[in-house]
């Protein structure tokens, strides 16, 4: 047995490579997350009180705004969230509908200019059953997508790797985002 199989008495080395992902347990156990629908417990009702580098802020527009997803599921992951705390779509005024629309549609061209992504998974998860992680303020997931970016890591490893820091990403999206609509 040579040195490097050796791991202090803890064992002998297999084949796998591993990529630690440490910071990914706080979302794995659901540390702050809101524990109760109230806007004071609710992350998307802070954010827009933050600065725009410290709170992931992309745009900031009349009734709705678009931020980084703090736990992604790929490079360049979008919410776009109405500012006030409304948990179903079909409570959202027809500006705050309208607005959603024209943020996320924006967010795609900012995301195609910086990372050409070959496509997009565009939605909104509508109760805790549907999947949404906070399911008290809504919000649209714009999701970039490129062919193979979907491997055994995520689905076998419960990891994904992110080839950006959030804050590099941010700044990226915020200097391409459109100021005139096509």
């Amino acid at each position: 047995m040579s040195e490097i199989d050796e791991q202090d008495g803890v064992g002998e080395r297999d084949a796998f490579e591993r990529l630690w992902t440490p910071h990914r347990i706080v979302y794995i156990k659901g540390e702050g997350k809101p524990t109760t629908s109230d806007e004071a417990d609710c992350p998307f009702c802070r954010i827009p009180s933050m600065d725009d580098a410290e709170g992931l802020i992309v745009h900031r527009g009349e009734v709705a705004y678009a931020v980084l997803n703090l736990y992604p599921y790929n490079a360049g992951h979008v919410l776009v969230c109405p500012y006030r705390h409304v948990a179903d779509y079909t409570d959202l005024t027809d500006e705050e509908t309208l607005e959603v629309g024209e943020i996320t549609k924006d967010a795609m061209r900012a995301l195609r200019t910086v990372t050409s992504p070959g496509g997009f998974n565009l939605g909104m998860n509508q109760g805790p059953v549907a999947g949404a992680g906070i399911s008290a303020h809504l919000h649209q997931h714009v999701v970039p997508r490129w062919g193979g970016d979907a491997n055994f890591l995520p689905v076998i490893g419960q990891t994904k790797t992110m080839p950006q820091l959030l804050g590099d990403t941010r700044d990226m999206i915020a200097a391409a985002w459109p100021t005139t609509k096509d």
